[in-house]
């Protein structure tokens, strides 16, 4: 990552929901409605979310016919998507592509007051991630291309624009700085390709901004200058003074865009948002502080590029909900860039439309019952910490991270965390609160300050997870020395 300067400086993920905005020169400010979840709130309920909090446009990550069944009608605009698994069979099949349109979109898209308002179909989720190396480059266009054609040949070509995210780090900077911004090399000559399709066919350049792991990842970025303050330090770059992260990500943007020799593609925000837990200084406040921050300066004039004037045409805030299950591989945030919760309750109070109400929380939300597992003290506890990392390795332990909302329990609690979160991920059965005879299951609730135990959803779309329980003892041992490896310190968490 860049060191002094900002060198090969990039753009970070942020954007997973849809919110329309009244917001000058831009069309709509929406949300992201990701379900990497084990126990996902029902769809219709998230519908009846977004429309209590006046948010008219949804960006989904594939095409879940559940979940598009549940926008119909609803008036809300969507971006459906392709994951990237299928793109090397989509580029390799004008048929494949026609087939996917029929199954995921002719149905929906149709003119009676049932049809669902679909926007966009993004081929691949960010295919352009340094991290995935070249895997999925030869097959972007060419699937992107041949879903555009199955639009044409069903008649939807006009309704709905293809396009394909792209992700933060496809672009570089020496400097660090906007003005000889470029697309990353090995990237470059796709990026043109895609950009010579998307200008063809009138279709917006969707990208994903990243404030807080540029901030995360950068020293040479500030907090002040990620959250828009006042006190935040300026940069400087040849006629142009930067006084936040954002109008120096967008211009980054910009440049690239204008060197490849596409300087008027019409921008996209696909991604953008501060996670509230797992990292330090990814807080529910500072969620807050940078969400009406990015909100205020766009209402403000101060928000045009030097490049050129427009401002992006739309926003997707990343995200709508909390997901359990999503990779943590780039941080243990990752999991939390709701502005709701898993449950659908308000993080923080901002406007995203709904004037001077306060964010309304789903209603009527369905529990399990009012139960917890925790350590029983009155045991001998001396392997416990083994326990609690296998219950880790299989749950979700990311608020025990530091930083996070459950760092500070001391220990047994931090034990009782991971039992309890591994007892809520498999439905509360009552083998899933053995450990060796040390857990223990409780109605009262050992929540702590800011730690919240969770009581899951009561959900039939709860994932499936293997029967296999701490009574038997089969967690596969490479997953605990992959997890060890991956977080490096994952024991700390139970000392």
């Amino acid at each position: 990552m860049a060191s002094q300067n900002l060198k090969s400086t990039r753009i970070f993920p942020f954007i997973s929901l849809l919110l329309l905005l009244p917001l000058p020169a831009i069309e709509g400010v929406g949300v992201n409605w990701g379900t990497a979840a084990s126990h996902p709130l029902p769809p219709l309920k998230v519908v009846e979310l977004l429309k209590a909090n006046n948010i008219n446009k949804v960006k989904l990550f594939d095409a879940d016919p559940l979940l598009l069944q549940s926008l119909a009608g609803s008036n809300i605009r969507v971006t459906v998507g392709i994951p990237n698994s299928m793109l090397r069979s989509l580029n390799a099949s004008l048929k494949a592509a026609e087939s996917w349109v029929h199954d995921n979109l002719t149905r929906f898209v149709s003119d009676r007051a049932s049809r669902v308002l679909i926007d966009y179909v993004a081929v691949g989720d960010e295919p352009f991630l340094q991290s995935y190396g070249e895997q999925f480059y030869p097959f972007v266009v060419g699937a992107a291309a041949n879903i555009q054609m199955a639009l044409f040949k069903s008649n939807l070509a006009v309704k709905v624009k293809v396009v394909a995210p792209c992700s933060y780090d496809a672009f570089t900077s020496d400097s660090g700085l906007p003005s000889n911004a470029r697309f990353r090399p090995d990237v470059n000559r796709t990026m043109i390709e895609l950009l010579t399709f998307l200008n063809r066919h009138q279709s917006p350049f969707f990208v994903t901004i990243s404030p807080f792991q540029l901030y995360h990842e950068n020293k040479n970025i500030s907090l002040n200058f990620a959250l828009f303050r006042q006190t935040a330090h300026a940069r400087n770059d040849t006629h142009k003074t930067y006084k936040n992260i954002f109008d120096l990500s967008y211009d980054t943007i910009i440049s690239a865009l204008s060197t490849a020799g596409f300087p008027q593609v019409d921008i996209v925000i696909s991604r953008i948002g501060w996670p509230t837990d797992g990292a330090p200084n990814a807080t529910s406040s500072l969620a807050e502080e940078f969400t009406k921050g990015l909100i205020n300066h766009l209402h403000s004039g101060s928000a045009k590029s030097s490049k050129r004037q427009d401002l992006p045409t739309e926003i997707y805030f990343f995200s709508l909900l909390d997901e359990d299950k999503r990779t943590i591989i780039n941080g243990n945030f990752e999991r939390h860039w709701g502005v709701f919760t898993f449950d659908g309750q308000a993080k923080y109070q901002v406007d995203f439309g709904q004037g001077s109400r306060k964010l309304i929380n789903a209603q009527n939300v369905e529990y399990l019952s009012s139960k917890w597992c925790v350590v029983n003290n009155n045991k001998d506890l001396s392997n416990v910490t083994a326990l609690a990392s296998d219950a880790c390795a299989a749950a979700d332990c990311t608020s025990l991270s530091a930083g996070g909302s459950c760092f500070d329990l001391s220990w047994p609690g931090n034990i009782s965390y991971a039992f309890n979160s591994y007892y809520q991920q498999h439905d509360q059965n009552a083998d899933s609160c053995y450990f060796a005879g040390l857990g223990l299951i409780t109605t009262v609730d050992p929540s702590v300050g800011t730690c919240r135990f969770i009581v899951q959803l009561r959900t039939s779309h709860s994932m499936s997870i293997h029967e296999s329980t701490f009574s038997t003892w089969t967690i596969s041992s490479t997953v605990i020395i992959f997890l060890l490896l991956l977080t490096g310190r994952w024991q700390e968490m139970f000392l």
